[in-house]
């Protein structure tokens, strides 16, 4: 089956692009948001594919199914690329919704909302319970990820974040939240533009994995997201985790793989005895790996997206 999808989610991504498909990544020179084509960053398998402008139009009847992920997709790009072909109504279309409702919540309705000729994709069960999709058909399509194996040491009794854009997105992901967090234990910020608030920024993933894994604990301060895969990449490394129970953390977080509250002083408190308890931690890290393994392992990730799209391009 060949598969348009856009660069948009790099680990998203990287997860999905590991199934039995031809996936065509629109790509420009300038690697701009609406032309990264493959990762950079992250392996990818060859069946990964870029594709300029021309190349898509001239092929458009060849795309079995196009995946939508930002509102300007389904409106005009989408369109653009396929030769004039319309998302949903000439070419079948999904479109996948990495995130929650992010303003009046009560009042937002999806981008996606009342179109049934799309199926619209959830990786959480929040995000579809906080979205008002109207009529348009839904999925719940939780993450999956590559497994990135055992590799916990907790050698570092400090706690690890991996947030992208901490200092701009502040409250929504709990930024605002780790001065008071790591008087716990000491702290160390990973991500996209970690190094404007002393976090250390730019790390290959390969040796992200092995950063964090040296960690005493994983610390999750996220207020009003979609769950983020660097909780998950955490969890099957072998990590505990303390976090805030919103969104979906609760789920994705059973007993025993780490503390969930709403409290910081309770996170607060987690991280200190976590530091001060190695064994505690490589005990519930353990727990946290199998949760994850078996909740968020790749082989049922991509069964439930084989399944949906023979489902839509029929």
């Amino acid at each position: 089956m060949n598969v348009l999808l856009w660069h948009v989610h790099g680990s998203w991504t990287t997860a999905f692009v590991q199934g039995p498909h031809r996936y065509l990544l629109p790509v420009r020179p300038d690697r701009g948001p609406d032309g990264r084509g493959r990762a950079q960053t992250w392996a990818w398998p060859e069946n990964a594919v870029e594709v300029g402008p021309e190349e898509a139009a001239d092929r458009a009847d060849e795309v079995d199914v196009v995946i939508l992920q930002r509102p300007h997709e389904l409106e005009r790009l989408a369109a653009a690329w396929l030769g004039g072909r319309r998302p949903g109504r000439d070419v079948p279309a999904v479109y996948l919704e990495h995130n929650a409702p992010q303003g009046r919540v009560a009042e937002m309705r999806h981008p996606a909302a009342d179109r049934p000729d799309l199926t619209l994709v959830h990786v959480t069960h929040f995000n579809a319970l906080f979205w008002d999709a109207g009529g348009t058909p839904t999925r719940v399509i939780e993450h999956g990820i590559v497994d990135p194996g055992y590799r916990y040491s907790g050698e570092l009794p400090r706690s690890a974040v991996v947030i992208n854009e901490a200092a701009r997105r502040q409250r929504v992901t709990g930024t605002d939240l780790l001065e008071r967090l790591q008087r716990a234990a000491p702290l160390d910020l990973f991500g996209i533009d970690a190094a404007a608030l002393g976090g250390i920024e730019d790390v290959p993933q390969e040796r992200l994995h092995d950063e964090l894994a040296r960690r005493r604990v994983y610390l999750h301060p996220i207020r009003w997201t979609s769950l983020g895969l660097s909780l998950i990449e955490a969890m099957q490394l072998g990590m505990p985790v303390v976090a805030l129970a919103t969104t979906e953390a609760p789920e994705a977080v059973p007993a025993g793989a780490g503390v969930l509250s709403t409290r910081v002083d309770v996170l607060a408190d987690a991280v200190r005895a976590y530091v001060a308890e190695p064994e505690r931690a490589r005990a519930d890290g353990r727990t946290a790996r199998a949760a994850a393994v078996a909740r968020y392992g790749l082989d049922r990730f991509l069964a439930d997206w084989d399944l949906l799209l023979e489902e839509v391009s029929r």
